[in-house]
């Protein structure tokens, strides 16, 4: 039997004493080794390139700080993009990897309390004496196993890098939620454009059909030649092969959409739209290189990891030093199990230990120069996410310069080559042109009234990608952390 858990006196009232040294030594512990964290200086211009930086009273809202609710202006966009935010699997997949990291931050945070248990033990043994008989020994009480008393912050420093792991994986589901977004805009906006270029299509296969059928008549009664006749049968087929590849990208941009939206589409919201200015978007200021820093969610999800790598070498500096742990139990003993919470059999056990590493073949150096070589990692992807952030917001702002200007001109292009057109049609009926002066015209107004849509989708697209590499997108209006989770909660 264990005399000192079963003595009469039981040393109830040093037990105060050793929960107050207990207390000054967590006071004492979490002495931090973690370096000290510097955000490194951004490796990109404090401007933005050339001609196309914006003007320093450039004034609205930044695109962070607009909701996407408000960046768009078609209501069945709006309605598209809410339904991807509940329904796209990638999005989910993105919210629960953020939930799981969370729940690592949740254990590596415990780590820092003691683990209580409620055990009982019997034990049956000879007796030491010799004499052949049996003891017993019954136990009962609140036991605490090993719990790190974290004097130099190893506890501590694995909690801060799995914090910083846990806000980074949340940034990752905003810049999943912001690409989610543009998607959804582009690829809507790639369907209008497709069944816009569907429409003329179709126009101009009938017109050229009219054509075809005319010139045939006329080949027929011998005002047209054989050549004419062949020109304007190869403008038709033309004509008509653009058609099924139009209605092949439409296809195409269905099944795309459908994907993104992560069921299938309402047709409501994917007809032609009637208005076209209902899908113009709201402008953005540029601001400033610097800003992009604290907007873009890719770039909070760098500098976190950045700073979990940190804290890992705060937890390895601490590996050189003593792990102190301590163990302790509280309950009752008895020799019968009948006699297990009878008044008398009360006490408690406290076990410290302290270990310091002598010898370990170069591990805990090697883990320390792994830490430092990680932290360097993190700064140089760090940077490049700086670096790639300020490429796209150059991009996308070198387009914004130059698209609009070239869809004016497009447009009055196409002006001249509808008039032209008209013209040359005029003159051909009148005998005063030539067929091939008609068919010229034609194939000039077709092409340049795809060029027109297109431009337009790029300019409509550009300020989509505007909008996402200022970092807009990201907020969680309408809550679509609690709309990925699942429904039903798993017990253990």
């Amino acid at each position: 039997m264990n005399k000192t858990l079963l003595s009469k006196p039981i040393k109830m009232l040093s037990f105060p004493r050793s929960l107050a040294a207990l207390a000054t030594a967590t006071v004492l512990a979490g002495c931090s080794m973690i370096p000290v964290y510097e955000r490194p200086v951004a490796p990109v211009a404090a401007q933005w390139p050339g001609p196309t930086n914006p003007t320093s009273n450039e004034t609205g809202t930044p695109a962070a700080e607009l909701a996407w609710q408000d960046f768009v202006g078609d209501a069945r966009l709006r309605e598209l993009i809410r339904l991807a935010l509940l329904n796209n699997r990638d999005l989910r997949v993105a919210v629960l990897n953020m939930e799981q990291v969370r729940a690592t931050y949740q254990i590596r945070r415990a780590d820092q309390f003691p683990t209580l248990n409620l055990g009982a033990t019997g034990l049956r043994q000879p007796a030491s004496n010799g004499s052949g008989t049996i003891s017993n020994v019954y136990t009962a009480g609140l036991a605490m196993a090993s719990w790190e008393i974290d004097f130099f912050g190893r506890v501590a420093s694995l909690k801060e890098s799995a914090l910083a792991q846990f806000l980074a994986s949340d940034e990752a589901r905003k810049a999943a939620q912001t690409s989610l977004i543009a998607a959804v805009a582009s690829t809507w906006l790639s369907l209008q454009t497709n069944d816009e270029l569907l429409a003329l299509t179709q126009r101009t296969l009938a017109t050229r059909d009219d054509s075809l059928r005319l010139t045939k008549l006329r080949l027929d009664n011998g005002a047209a030649s054989a050549l004419d006749f062949r020109q304007a049968e190869s403008l038709t087929a033309q004509a008509r092969a653009t058609q099924a590849q139009q209605r092949r990208l439409r296809a195409l941009d269905v099944n795309a959409l459908t994907l993104l939206i992560g069921q299938p589409l309402p047709d409501a919201l994917i007809a032609p739209a009637v208005d076209a200015a209902a899908a113009v978007f709201r402008d953005v200021p540029a601001g400033l290189p610097s800003d992009l820093l604290t907007r873009r969610p890719d770039i909070r999800q760098a500098e976190q990891q950045l700073i979990a790598a940190n804290a890992n070498i705060g937890a390895a500096r601490a590996a050189f030093f003593p792990r102190i742990s301590l163990t302790a139990s509280a309950g009752t003993a008895s020799s019968e199990l009948s006699g297990l919470f009878k008044s008398g059999g009360w006490g408690w056990t406290l076990a410290p230990q302290a270990l310091l590493p002598i010898f370990d073949a170069g591990r805990n150096r090697a883990n320390l120069n792994s830490s430092n070589v990680g932290r360097d990692i993190a700064v140089a992807q760090y940077e490049k996410a700086i670096q790639s952030a300020f490429r796209e917001v150059a991009d996308a702002l070198a387009g914004r310069a130059t698209l609009d200007e070239q869809m004016q001109a497009q447009q009055v292009q196409l002006d001249a080559e509808a008039d032209r057109f008209r013209l040359a049609d005029l003159r051909y009926r009148n005998g005063i042109a030539s067929y091939l002066d008609l068919l010229d015209a034609q194939r000039s107004l077709f092409a340049i009234q795809q060029g027109v849509a297109q431009t337009k989708l790029a300019y409509l697209q550009n300020q989509v990608t505007l909008y996402k590499t200022l970092g807009g997108g990201a907020s969680d209006r309408d809550d679509v952390k609690k709309a990925a989770l699942p429904k039903k909660e798993v017990k253990p």
